[in-house]
């Protein structure tokens, strides 16, 4: 049984320059590399059973993003009849290539009580008539608690703030980060 004819995926020349940046650019993730070049290949007219032998990924995965390249087609175009600048077209290529969101449970705290619990931390316990001299995971949750910030958190949750933070691309510890005494 021969197999189907993969649907064409077109690129104007301007979208064809951007994906090779992105495609030759060594800092990018080697996943947005991937798909810039699968987006490529597509364009050049390649199947996906060569396109999936060539960058060594699953077939059903050079389909996926053909279709989703292609599904976006239209409002690359409509950017590029606007006259967006360069970097919005870049920007609006990478989203196309960029994974969606994921279902799941929704994050608990938002960024805002992450950012107060932090500041905590950064006091003197003894500002907040704690019998420490220096705060724990425990006492943080507590006080957290006791100011309002949270109905609840747990005493790891609040170690897992402080030693890997969302604001930070460091592994360090933002304990290490406080002003000292």
């Amino acid at each position: 049984m021969p197999t189907p004819k993969a649907e064409a995926c077109t690129t104007s020349t301007r979208q064809r320059q951007i994906l090779e940046k992105i495609a030759g650019r060594v800092t990018n993730t080697h996943q947005l590399v991937t798909r810039a070049q699968l987006v490529l290949y597509a364009s050049s007219s390649m199947n996906n059973t060569d396109i999936s032998k060539q960058l060594n990924i699953n077939r059903a995965t050079v389909r996926k993003w053909r279709t989703r390249w292609i599904e976006a087609t239209e409002e690359l175009n409509l950017a590029f009849d606007k006259g967006v600048s360069e970097k919005k077209l870049k920007q609006l290529i990478i989203e196309v290539l960029s994974d969606q969101p994921r279902p799941g449970t929704p994050a608990k705290f938002s960024v805002e009580q992450i950012v107060q619990i932090v500041a905590v931390a950064c006091e003197q316990p003894s500002q907040s008539e704690r019998p420490v001299n220096q705060w724990t995971p425990t006492e943080l949750a507590q006080e957290a608690v006791k100011r309002g910030i949270v109905e609840e958190i747990s005493p790891r949750s609040v170690g897992r703030f402080l030693k890997r933070s969302v604001f930070t691309t460091s592994p360090e510890s933002l304990r290490v980060k406080c002003p000292p005494p």
